[in-house]
């Protein structure tokens, strides 16, 4: 058994050292929302955080976050950015089939949590490799620009 933190809570899951980590969140502790993608951390749909910070999580073995604070957008609503990140995407209508959204709310979270008052720039930046094959890039970035706003 390994033991894990996710969203804050102590869990021990029964897998292989070498299990990415999005299937033992999937498939062993039953946390759908962070999706498959591509496998090979290209598109970004499996964003978690460990320790604060943006993972692919199809690529990362469960022995790498033993030990560490594993964050996923089950229970990223816990944080004030994660809020704000949430609602400004909700009022900017952002998703529309939805599939990346999961990643891209981690990342915006991630960048607003560096940096409360991000230019287009540095949007593009700490989005990039988020692939929303909706193209709603316009709509993330108002969001992430609303959430800004209501945390400054």
């Amino acid at each position: 058994m390994t033991p894990l933190s996710v969203n804050g809570r102590p869990v021990s899951v029964d897998a292989e050292p070498d299990t990415p980590l999005l299937w033992v969140l999937r498939d062993v502790l039953g946390m759908t929302g962070t999706k498959f993608g591509c496998g090979m951390a290209l598109c970004g749909a499996c964003t978690v955080h460990v320790d604060g910070r943006p993972t692919r999580s199809c690529i990362t073995p469960l022995s790498a976050v033993t030990g560490r604070r594993i964050n996923t957008i089950e229970g990223i609503g816990r944080f004030r950015v994660g809020k704000a990140v949430q609602a400004a995407w909700v009022a900017e209508n952002v998703p529309q089939c939805g599939y990346c959204q999961s990643g891209q709310v981690m990342s915006a979270v991630a960048l607003l949590s560096a940096n409360n008052d991000p230019n287009d720039a540095q949007i593009d930046a700490a989005m990039s490799g988020n692939i929303c094959r909706c193209a709603t890039y316009p709509r993330i970035r108002a969001a992430i620009k609303r959430a800004a706003k209501k945390l400054a």
